[in-house]
């Protein structure tokens, strides 16, 4: 038995299991899960290479952040992409010491770039275009639109999931969790965060319909305790659990490591801001304000800014860079966490690997 986590341009995570410990009330015995080693991924590797590389247009994806994927109806499978370079690639002249060793390519001098895009795959793993905003000028915009403020503000993708339109109905749309955030200074290089919003896209041809916010953190004080969510999200048993968590920025207060959050929403209504209940250590609750972590304690155990989340019959498993430690680790080590339901107690962490980027 395993899970494989594909880490994008690095490796696969092989987690296995060693003994029972308990159920979950489905019939599917929950075993312990953890990391066992890791394989390159070189197909998808090439292809993202292939695409990026392709100078045949100077408007679609060269490289970016994000890459979060959800599978379509069809078969296709939709990327999401945070902060995506549009442009084309050059040969350098004689240049030494690349940092990816497998292409001899670059980004040109004057990328341009936008917030957010999506790229489509084909059901044979071939990337086919790439998606952006509507908007009817020259330069190509985000596919969610950055917000209208007085403050430079914008979206990142972050998971997706295919449901119904709403409960009981046919029609199938794409939900895309989206992290709001708004420039600010050092040390929050990336943006202060503001709150989580959910877009509804159309189905086959992947339209935004509308962007709803779901959760508004704005009004807490002090950023290092807001909460985004999207990180990671699994749909079972009627419900869809979204993982989130805090961005522990401080490094003073929070050692370099987040605090992991979880909300559930009734399938066909994650878009709909009053079917949210927040984990408070106890029950599900509508006040967002009342979530209590259900992961990270001060340092010693906790998750990156980013973090995935899948299931394996009975068993939850959390994968993350290994914030642990005092953050000593960070982007170069991947750990993981399991646990017998998505509200914990998660057990971890467990063995990390090092990726080779």
């Amino acid at each position: 038995m395993g899970v494989v986590l594909l880490v994008l341009l690095a490796a696969a995570v092989i987690v296995y299991a060693d003994r029972d410990d308990g159920d979950d009330g489905e019939g599917q015995a929950c075993k312990p899960l953890q990391i066992s080693g890791w394989a390159k991924d070189r197909r998808m590797t090439e292809e993202f290479v292939r695409y990026g590389d392709d100078t045949s247009r100077a408007d679609d994806w060269t490289g970016g952040d994000g890459n979060h994927s959800v599978r379509l109806p069809d078969g296709r499978t939709l990327w999401l992409a945070s902060d995506p370079y549009l442009d084309t690639v050059r040969r350098p002249p004689n240049q030494q010491g690349q940092l990816y060793p497998w292409r001899d390519t670059s980004l040109g001098r004057t990328p341009s770039w936008v917030r957010n895009a999506a790229l489509v795959m084909s059901s044979d793993g071939r990337l086919e275009r790439t998606v952006l905003g509507q908007a009817s000028g020259a330069a190509p915009t985000s596919l969610f639109p950055d917000p209208t403020a007085p403050v430079t503000q914008w979206r990142w993708p972050v998971q997706a999931v295919v449901e119904a339109r709403e409960p009981g109905s046919d029609e199938k749309v794409v939900r895309v969790l989206l992290w709001k955030r708004q420039q600010a200074q050092a040390p929050w290089i990336y943006g202060v965060p503001l709150g989580t919003e959910v877009a509804t896209l159309s189905l086959p041809d992947l339209r935004v319909q509308s962007i709803e916010q779901v959760s508004d953190q704005s009004r807490i004080d002090n950023p290092d305790k807001r909460v985004l969510y999207g990180s990671g999200s699994v749909t079972q048993g009627g419900h869809t659990y979204v993982f989130g968590g805090s961005d522990g920025r401080n490094a003073q207060a929070e050692k370099g490591t987040s605090r992991a959050y979880v909300a559930r929403v009734p399938t066909g209504r994650l878009a709909d801001r009053g079917a949210w209940r927040y984990w408070d250590g106890d029950d599900w609750q509508k006040d967002a304000a009342k979530a209590a972590p259900v992961l990270g304690d001060q340092g010693k155990r906790g998750v990156g800014s980013a973090f995935s989340v899948v299931r394996q019959n009975g068993t939850w498993v959390l994968f993350t860079m290994d914030a642990g430690d005092g953050g000593r680790k960070g982007l170069s080590h991947i750990t993981s966490y399991w646990s017998c339901s998505a509200t914990g107690p998660w057990h971890g962490p467990t063995r990390s690997i090092k990726a080779p980027l």
